[in-house]
C-alpha cells in the first residue's frame, strides 16, 4: 500500500548563511525519516527580490558601516509584542507569494529557521490551521520570533527555553534541542584532555579583523605559543592576497581561501577564532572547541558572545593583543582549558536537527513504512520500536529520549 507523504515547507532567508543551513540540515533530517516531502523557500527573495537584495546588502554593511545603529534597532525591537503594528508590518512581507504557495501546494506543517513568520496571516484568509514550528537559530532570544499561532518551539539552550515559559509559552511548546547543525559535526566530539603535540588555532576571516590585525595576531600566536594558525578567508580574495603578502615568510600560518570542509580543520584544532553567529558557535560547541570572539558586533551576535562567555564556554576580545592572551592562556593553562571545555561541553545538544525533525514527524502522525524482519510484514513508525536494533533505529530512539 503507498501513502501520499507530508509535505513540509521551511521557510530560511539568506540573512547570513546560517538560517539556511539550519534549514539544509533539517532537510536532511526529515529525508531520513522518510514519507516526508520537504520545501525550502525563502520567502522575501520569492515575494520581494529586489527589497531583498537591497535589505541583504544593508544588513551586511551593517555590520562595518554601523554597527550601533544594527545594535540600536535590535535592542528597541527585542521585547515589541506579536500584536504590535512593527510585527505585524515585518511578518506581512510575503503573505500573497505564501498564500499562492500554500493553496497550491497544500502543506501539512511549516517550519521557520527565519523570524518572517507571514502564515499566521495567510492561516487568517485561508480559515486554515496549519501546524508551525520555529527553530530559533541564536543563543539569544528575540520576540520577533514569538507568536501565539506557533505551536512549538526549538531552541538552543535551557535558559532560553525558560525565558519562553517565563513569557506564557506553555512547557510542553518548548524543546531546548539545540540548533541544527550538519550532520557531519555530529561525529565530532568535546574532548577535555589538554592538546596533544603542537597546538593548532583556527581563525575565521568574518572574525571581523582586518588584515592587518590578522597577521599580527598570527605572528602572536605562533611566536608565544609555537603554534599552526590556520587563517580560514572563505571568499574573500582581497583578503587572502592581503594575508598572504605579509605573512609569505612565516611557514607556522596557513592562509585558505573556501573550505568545503570545515569540521576537518575543526577536529584537529586546539581554540576558534570566530564570528559569534548561532550556527558557527554551535559548530564549534560540537568539536569541543575553546572559542574566542573578537569584536562583536551589537545585535545578536553580541548577545550570543555575552550569553556564552557567562556560561564560561567562549572570551569575549576588544583587542589583538587581549586575543593573543587569552588563547595563550588557554593553551599553558590546563586546568583554564578544562574549565573551558567542561563548560562547552554542558552546552552541547547531539543530533539536534535530527531530534527536531523526529519530533516534528511524531506530532504530525507521519506514518513511516518499515519491513519487519520477523515476517516480512510493514509497520507503521509507532511500530519502529518492536522492530530489531539497526543504528538507525537506535539513533532514532535516542533523539525520541531529548523530547518527552
Amino acid at each position: 500500500m503507498m501513502y501520499n507523504p507530508m509535505k513540509v515547507f521551511i521557510l530560511y532567508a539568506r540573512f547570513g548563511d546560517g538560517h539556511w543551513q539550519a534549514a539544509s540540515a533539517l532537510r536532511q533530517s526529515f529525508a531520513k525519516l522518510g514519507n516526508v516531502e520537504v520545501k525550502l523557500v525563502d520567502l522575501l527573495e520569492e515575494s520581494h527580490p529586489v527589497l531583498n537584495g537591497v535589505s541583504r546588502f544593508v544588513y551586511r554593511k551593517s555590520y562595518s558601516v554601523l554597527p550601533q545603529a544594527y545594535g540600536w534597532v535590535y535592542q528597541r525591537t527585542k521585547t515589541m509584542k506579536p500584536d504590535s503594528m512593527f510585527a505585524s508590518w515585518l511578518h506581512s512581507f510575503g503573505v500573497p507569494a505564501l498564500l499562492k504557495m500554500v493553496e497550491k501546494e497544500r502543506p501539512d506543517a511549516i517550519v521557520h529557521t527565519f523570524p518572517t513568520l507571514a502564515c499566521p496571516q495567510v492561516m487568517h484568509k485561508m480559515r486554515r490551521k496549519i501546524p508551525m514550528y520555529n527553530v530559533i537559530t541564536d543563543f539569544d532570544l528575540h520576540l520577533r520570533w514569538v507568536h501565539p499561532a506557533i505551536d512549538k518551539y526549538y531552541v538552543a539552550t535551557d535558559d532560553m527555553r525558560g525565558q519562553l515559559c517565563e513569557l506564557g509559552i506553555e512547557p510542553h511548546q518548548v524543546a531546548a534541542t539545540g540548533i541544527p547543525i550538519r550532520p557531519e559535526f555530529q561525529t565530532l566530539s568535546a574532548e577535555t584532555a589538554s592538546p596533544v603535540g603542537r597546538p593548532t588555532i583556527l581563525v575565521m576571516a568574518g572574525a571581523g579583523m582586518a588584515p592587518v590585525h590578522a597577521a599580527s595576531l598570527c605572528r602572536s600566536l605562533a611566536e608565544r605559543c609555537a603554534a599552526r594558525v590556520v587563517v580560514v578567508c572563505g571568499r574573500n580574495r582581497a583578503l587572502r592576497q592581503a594575508l598572504e603578502t605579509q605573512l609569505e615568510s612565516n611557514p607556522n600560518v596557513t592562509i585558505l581561501g573556501y573550505v568545503e570542509r570545515i569540521q576537518d580543520w575543526m577536529a584537529v584544532a586546539s581554540g576558534i577564532v570566530t564570528k559569534p553567529g548561532g550556527l558557527t558557535l554551535s559548530e564549534a560547541i560540537a568539536a569541543g572547541l575553546p572559542i574566542f570572539l573578537y569584536r562583536p558586533v551589537p545585535g545578536q551576535e553580541y548577545n550570543n558572545a555575552r550569553y556564552l562567555e557567562s556560561r564560561g564556554a567562549a572570551v569575549i576580545c576588544r583587542t589583538i593583543g587581549q586575543l593573543a592572551q587569552a588563547i595563550a592562556e588557554r593553551l599553558e593553562k590546563p586546568r583554564l582549558r578544562e574549565q573551558m571545555l567542561q563548560a562547552i561541553y554542558s552546552l552541547r545538544k547531539p543530533d539536534a536537527s535530527d531530534t527536531i525533525a523526529l519530533d516534528i514527524a511524531r506530532q504530525l502522525n507521519i506514518m513511516e513504512v518499515v519491513p519487519d524482519i520477523d515476517g516480512g510484514k510493514l509497520r507503521y513508525r509507532d511500530d519502529l520500536s518492536r522492530v530489531s536494533g539497526s543504528p538507525e533505529l537506535q539513533r532514532r530512539a535516542a533523539c525520541e529520549q531529548v523530547i518527552p
